[in-house]
């Protein structure tokens, strides 16, 4: 029997060292394979935690590629002001695709219930074929719903932006496929190993500047499908509805009229690992109301070009 030196506990990686590592791994074969690659970035943790992993992937250089926003037009003030001070930051070129250009010439129109996160699908499509781009970093997780869990690390979408999930390819160790034809390209999840845990406790270790909205504050509140959602000039509450101010955060950042708060202290981010360590339900199964349309909402349009 061999006695564990204090060299070797010291030289041992932690989860989250491996998980970076691999993490830089992937983009950097991604960046390395791909001619055109952009990274779809809404501001929110998840896509902030795979800019910061590309920041050191490139370190010292700049990061190689440009971000590629899907305004929606009902996003949270917050989390626009965060975005345009990330890439000011960061000497980013920002990529913007607007929904509202869209439903005012008509090639999209406004749904009965409000929200417009299933029309990004179509401005996000256009704009990969603009930048002719041929692969796009997404900060998904596969813990986050049973649609994501089914993707590949590297994921193709066909010549219309659509993806089978039939239809994938085997993924072995750390060998990833990127071959491609023209008109196709792939989506690249370099953190989709990673839990929601996982991601909070690096933006600790890390000291990540995230949004205000991912910690407590007081807002205006109201009830509605079980979550507080909050009132905006988007999120009108109905005659039934009572406004409360509350002390909420948000575990998810998306279309403010879909996405809902929880009810929470935490105000740092030491306070969010450990109510995230406690939580048995997912972010966007507890806060996102348009993943909730039907049993395959995600993979429907997952299947269509969505992230």
């Amino acid at each position: 029997m061999t006695t564990e030196t204090t060299t070797t506990r010291r030289n041992r990686l932690s989860v989250l060292d491996v998980l970076e590592s691999e993490s830089i791994h992937i983009i950097r074969e991604v960046v390395a394979e791909f001619e055109r690659p952009v990274l779809l970035f809404s501001g929110g943790k998840d896509s902030v935690a795979v800019l910061h992993l590309a920041a050191k992937a490139f370190w010292p250089g700049r990061v190689p590629f440009p971000v590629l926003h899907i305004d929606t037009g009902h996003n949270f003030p917050e989390v626009i002001a965060f975005r345009d001070a990330t890439v000011g930051r960061l000497g980013l070129r920002l990529e913007v695709a607007r929904v509202q250009d869209y439903i005012d010439d008509g090639r999209l129109q406004e749904r009965a219930d409000g929200t417009r996160n299933p029309l990004q699908t179509q401005p996000l499509l256009d704009a990969i074929a603009a930048g002719r781009h041929d692969a796009v970093f997404g900060g998904a997780r596969r813990d986050e719903d049973k649609a994501r869990a089914k993707e590949r690390i590297l994921s193709l979408r066909d010549e219309f932006g659509q993806w089978d999930p039939r239809n994938q390819r085997p993924e072995l160790w750390n060998l990833y496929n990127g071959r491609h034809t023209v008109g196709q390209h792939v989506r690249a999840f370099p953190i989709s190993n990673w839990t929601e845990l996982d991601v909070w406790s690096y933006i600790e270790r890390e000291g990540i500047e995230l949004p205000p909205l991912y910690f407590a504050h007081e807002r205006e509140v109201y009830r509605r499908d079980g979550m507080w959602r909050a009132v905006g000039p988007v999120s009108e509450p109905r005659a039934d509805e009572k406004v409360e101010i509350r002390s909420v955060r948000y575990r998810t950042v998306g279309d403010m009229s879909c996405t809902g708060a929880v009810e929470s202290s935490a105000a740092s981010v030491a306070d969010v690992v450990r109510e995230v360590g406690r939580s048995r339900l997912t972010e966007r199964g507890a806060t996102r109301a348009d993943d909730r349309i039907s049993e395959a909402a995600m993979e429907d349009r997952k299947k269509n070009g969505y992230f």
